[in-house]
């Protein structure tokens, strides 16, 4: 389960690397193809050819973690478009949750909440109070 952390970031490799690969090998392609430091404490997320596997490499401070996901039927749905030129994007981890979840990012529609402020009825010496609250 991954729970937002403050300063960690996520970023999304945008080439299928070759899932033999473990710790070491995904280091040398944070470090070569993304151009980022493996060891910065943010989550690294690489997909194999297929899509249908997908692994995240994290550094916490004495060592790595390796996340490992296999979908038994579909595939992972790429959080960019196909004609992006960057070697890896940023999202936010409710967007990995998502992606995790099999769930296609570029169909999701985010919605703002609007709502009216609370409003609670206090009794303070025998009279009665009205505050908002938002």
């Amino acid at each position: 389960m991954l729970t937002p952390t403050t300063g960690v970031r996520y970023f999304v490799s945008r080439e299928p690397v070759d899932f033999r690969k473990a710790h070491d090998g995904l280091c040398a392609v944070t470090r070569d193809m993304l151009r980022l430091d493996p060891m910065s404490g943010h989550v690294f997320v690489f997909f194999n050819k297929r899509r249908d596997r997908i692994k995240l490499l994290y550094w916490e401070r004495n060592g790595f973690w390796l996340g490992y996901k296999r979908l038994e039927r579909g595939t992972f749905q790429l959080p960019f478009e196909e004609g992006c030129r960057d070697s890896a994007i940023e999202i936010d981890v409710r967007q990995l949750q998502l992606l995790l979840g099999g769930i296609d990012l570029r169909k999701v529609k985010y919605r703002r909440h609007h709502g009216s402020p609370l409003r609670i009825d206090m009794q303070r010496n025998g009279r009665r109070r009205t505050t908002a609250v938002s």
